[in-house]
């Protein structure tokens, strides 16, 4: 490994110390770790370490071709010692800046989908539901005035024959009005008879089917 490589070896792992205690800092304000439990904490710690490992590994494999020495370990605590004492409270207020900024953003597109997409929409839906109710409604009052005169005219017909009918019924003896008596309450049975079968089986299945 010649001196150039070692010397951009070296500027290299001061960087990434610094990038190390840059991202430390980051992973700890996003993890909160009073807040979560110890074996949630503990396993993002060991992916967190083994991520920053895989990273200084891989930067060192680029420049020299994964050679490591002592003097890079102290390379590295040099680079996460500069940026205790020099970068870390602009990097806070950088990261916390970012974080306000986004945060912002997020919300303004949320509310700007809310008024431009979903209150929009909701308020289609609402009126086209309304809509469809209220024809409906006169739809259904419509129907209900038109039966009701069909029932009324039908009736208006029908009452003069019913007339009729009674006259020439109280002019036939009284044997014939009889019998005819007897065969409707016959027929009235035999359905009342039937309607009771019927709703015995069906308890029956229903009874089977439990």
């Amino acid at each position: 490994m010649t001196l150039t490589i070692q010397f951009y070896t070296l500027l290299a792992m001061i960087g990434m110390g610094s990038c190390f205690g840059a991202a430390l800092d980051t992973y700890n304000r996003f993890l909160k770790r009073s807040k979560r439990k110890s074996w949630f904490v503990f396993l993002n710690d060991f992916l967190f370490w083994i991520v920053q490992g895989l990273i200084i590994f891989y930067v060192l494999f680029l420049i020299n071709e994964g050679e490591f020495r002592f003097y890079l370990f102290l390379a590295l605590l040099c680079g996460f010692s500069a940026y205790q004492a020099l970068l870390k409270k602009s990097y806070h207020r950088i990261l916390e800046a970012l974080i306000t900024s986004v945060i912002a953003i997020a919300k303004f597109i949320k509310r700007s989908i809310q008024l431009l997409i979903y209150q929009p929409i909701k308020w289609l839906v609402t009126g086209i539901v309304f809509l469809i109710f209220g024809i409906l409604k006169i739809l259904f009052s419509i129907i209900k005035w038109v039966i009701r005169l069909v029932f009324k005219t039908i009736n208006i017909i029908l009452r003069p024959f019913c007339w009729i009918f009674l006259f020439f019924w109280n002019k036939l003896p009284n044997a014939v009005t009889k019998n005819v008596g007897k065969f409707y309450n016959g027929i009235t049975g035999i359905f009342i008879k039937m309607k009771k079968f019927i709703k015995v089986i069906i308890t029956k299945w229903r009874n089977k089917s439990n």
